[in-house]
């Protein structure tokens, strides 16, 4: 059977170029419960876990320990394609996943699912096999795995190559359920059995809508065979029209669907992240959607056969489609703030503890509380990032 998200606890050892924390000050703590902050606080790490939170003066703070203006809940990217000059799809390799790690550290991320998207026939399957490999070496970060296609629309492809798009298959689906890793799958709904859809949600993979052209009626039957979300809202969905809510209406108003959302003011308009944001609250969460380019010195990449380039901020292939994104997930929350108008306690949650809800981890991940993973982003008083913990570990290359 398929790996649960809520059972991926694979905390990491020390590697050479990490070191264990064991104790972590913060002037500002967000907790993720809520809009709680906590103010001069000093956490103790044991065994990858919080192991007490205390208040503390300044002026108490031994000067061995990691200092902080702020600590929040460790951030969690469930879309990202590559970092460093890296792509998951050319190369699925642990190594490969490592440096997506590594990038997505950069930009305040402790936690990744790395995205495979739409290849050649069965050549997902590489995906799963890296990554099985990587939860088996105890890869600090690592998760699970985004497979993003090639199950997806026709009609909606985006920068995925049409000619390997296609509906899943029986083989597909036993494949997926004997990984021995927590999946999330992006499908388009509309062309799948979902008898099929039933069987992997009932072995524990989490399936979102992507890349679709789903009407309501026909995303509320998939919902019906297990379908929790939407991957990227708004982008290559079937939108909100007067007598047609869509993909895109269904998902803001159904009290049971979660989705991500690419905040870089390019995928979707500001006012229309504000709507999305008021709507859903908690519900929304943020992914960076990110590319090679993000914490890399390249600024053009092959996508499975698809020159993208970088300039002014966004990425796209020759006719000018977007191509994932180049954005980090600290910038991602500093936009949420700025852009949705929402408070830096929900831009936080909604890059952490939303995350995590909608992979099941709500009771591992997402929170800074007395026995949760000692996962934690420190940042800076405007919201840079400055330092990532995973599991008591801190890379400080």
């Amino acid at each position: 059977m398929g790996a649960a998200m809520a059972k991926a606890d694979n905390r990491p050892q020390a590697r050479p170029n990490e070191k264990t924390v064991r104790h972590v000050f913060a002037e500002q703590l967000y907790t993720g419960v809520g809009d709680e902050v906590r103010g001069n606080q000093l956490l103790t790490l044991e065994e990858g876990r919080i192991a007490s939170l205390e208040p503390m003066d300044v002026g108490a703070v031994p000067p061995d320990v990691i200092r902080t203006s702020i600590a929040a809940p460790g951030f969690i990217d469930v879309q990202i394609n590559g970092a460093a000059d890296v792509l998951f799809n050319n190369d699925p390799t642990v190594g490969v996943i490592e440096k997506i790690a590594w990038g997505a550290r950069q930009g305040g991320t402790a936690y990744i699912l790395p995205t495979f998207i739409t290849d050649a026939g069965d050549r997902y399957r590489s995906a799963l096999a890296a990554v099985e490999e990587g939860l088996a070496m105890g890869v600090p970060g690592l998760l699970g795995v985004h497979l993003e296609g090639p199950f997806l629309s026709l009609q909606r492809p985006g920068i995925h190559p049409v000619r390997f798009i296609r509906p899943l298959e029986t083989d597909d689906v036993e494949h997926l359920r004997a990984a021995q890793c927590p999946i999330l799958l992006t499908v388009a709904p509309e062309r799948q059995d979902h008898a099929l859809l039933r069987q992997l949600a009932e072995a524990g993979i989490t399936i979102f809508a992507g890349h679709s052209n789903a009407t309501h009626e026909e995303l509320l039957s998939a919902v019906d065979a297990g379908l929790s979300g939407a991957t990227h809202l708004f982008n290559a969905q079937s939108p909100i029209a007067a007598r047609a809510p869509g993909t895109v209406g269904t998902v803001l108003m159904h009290a049971g669907l979660r989705a991500g959302i690419i905040a870089d003011g390019y995928h979707v308009h500001p006012q229309i992240l504000a709507m999305a944001s008021s709507l859903m609250g908690d519900r929304l969460f943020l992914v960076t959607d990110a590319m090679p380019t993000l914490a890399g010195e390249e600024p053009a990449f092959d996508l499975v056969g698809t020159r993208i380039t970088l300039e002014d901020g966004r990425l796209t292939g020759p006719d000018g489609t977007l191509a994932g994104a180049h954005l980090a997930m600290d910038e991602a929350v500093r936009n949420a703030v700025a852009m949705m108008g929402v408070s830096v306690a929900q831009a936080l949650r909604m890059a952490s503890g939303n995350a995590a809800q909608a992979l099941g981890l709500q009771d591992e991940l997402g929170k800074l509380l007395l026995g949760y993973r000692a996962g934690m982003t420190c940042l800076s008083a405007d919201l840079h990032a400055e330092r990532v913990i995973v599991d008591g570990l801190v890379d400080d290359r």
